[in-house]
């Protein structure tokens, strides 16, 4: 029996969404639990948490399987109304599947993208490559159990590739658990290049799987670095650390690393060579990316004598991109100025569930933006480009 509202009764209002970046929100023991057992005490750990009050939230959460019926009950009253009401660990399903999928029934969406929140720069950053590699595989089996028996939701694997070798590997686990995508961080892995042959097997791989790469604010670095934050004047207040996670001077340059590794991967040629290769660009805006893509087709453009493998491309490339790739702008941007000024395919729908990030109202946000465009525009920023970055979607 289908117990679901009828669609004029969801958040979405009857449009067919699909959902690029939601969260779940982590507990102490999401690594440890499916780790290695002689791991566990030497994994990356989550426990200590930094971000507002989420990390005393979170302990005080631990060993619990879900919110109390009595809570269930009133999160659930919100209805179409759901995402103006608790955000972080409180928010429905932010760590039980059963919740997650009553909120989705409530959202209305057709599918929702399921990143970790507290995992990123843990795993990404983890020096020593057996811990790295132990805590990406505990990460994969844990997004899967949570995703698992709601084919609603897609979790998205987190992959270091820094070992090319082992990543492959991982990459295959994750991709036999059921796992959608693969969240890269976006860095040199190992010193090299994106578009070194060494990672060739990797990006053959997700190209045949038909599954994308992710770039991801929770793996690019994101903070300025300290000396920005020496204004001389110890007064002012940093939203750094509270609900925000970021402050303002953060914001501006917040998306630079996603930017340069985009940028090398067209460079190197990687799309020209597996131009069924998908990627996304997620929770890191979007406004930046007319410019950049004006940007790479100049030096193209100009440097295709000096260099000439760029002489060699087939496509320019902002046809790489989109073609190829696709990004989720910010909230607060403005989406429709943004596919005036580049095109209608690259830009995704998202709300950040459960993250405060993600603002009460995204749809209404978003909507404001994009009024006058015409059908064809606004399906494909709410489900046609999703559908084009995940190609085994139907």
């Amino acid at each position: 029996m289908n117990n679901r509202p009828a669609a004029a009764a969801t958040y979405a209002g009857g449009r067919r969404i699909l959902d690029a970046d939601s969260h779940l929100m982590e507990l102490p023991d999401f690594l440890t639990r499916h780790a290695p057992a002689g791991m566990r005490d030497r994994i990356p750990t989550i426990a200590e948490v930094g971000i507002a009050t989420e990390g005393i939230r979170m302990r005080e959460l631990r060993g619990r399987l879900g919110h109390p019926p009595e809570v269930v009950e009133d999160l659930t009253a919100l209805g179409a109304g759901l995402t103006r009401g608790p955000k972080w660990h409180d928010a429905l399903g932010a760590f039980n599947t059963s919740e997650r999928s009553t909120a989705l029934t409530l959202l209305g969406f057709e599918r929702q993208v399921v990143f970790s929140s507290f995992c990123g720069r843990r795993i990404f950053g983890e020096p020593d490559l057996d811990l790295a590699y132990a805590a990406t595989g505990a990460h994969n089996r844990a997004m899967a159990e949570f995703c698992d028996g709601e084919p609603r939701l897609m979790g998205v694997a987190m992959v270091p590739l820094t070992d090319p070798v082992r990543a492959l590997a991982e990459i295959e686990a994750a991709l036999d658990l059921g796992l959608q995508a693969i969240w890269i961080a976006s860095d040199a892995p190992g010193g090299r290049s994106p578009g070194h042959p060494d990672h060739e097997a990797i990006w053959a791989t997700l190209e045949e799987r038909r599954v994308p790469f992710l770039l991801h604010v929770g793996s690019s670095p994101l903070n300025i670095d300290d000396e920005w934050m020496n204004d001389g004047h110890s007064e002012r207040q940093s939203a750094r650390g509270r609900a925000e996670v970021i402050g303002s001077k953060d914001l501006s340059v917040v998306f630079h690393s996603a930017q340069r590794f985009i940028s090398v991967l067209v460079l190197d040629g990687v799309l020209e060579q597996f131009p069924n290769l998908r990627g996304g660009v997620i929770e890191l805006g979007a406004g930046w990316v007319p410019d950049t893509l004006r940007r790479l087709d100049h030096a193209v453009d100009i440097w295709a004598r000096s260099e000439p493998h760029l002489g060699e491309m087939d496509r320019r490339p902002s046809e790489q991109a989109r073609e190829q790739l696709r990004f989720t702008p910010y909230a607060f941007e403005n989406v429709g100025r943004l596919i005036e000024e580049s095109a209608a395919e690259l830009y995704l729908f998202s709300t950040d569930y459960p993250h405060a990030e993600g603002g009460r109202d995204p749809l209404g946000r978003f909507g404001r933006t994009l009024e006058g465009m015409d059908e064809t525009t606004l399906d494909r920023f709410h489900a046609r480009n999703f559908l084009d970055l995940y190609p085994n979607v139907t």
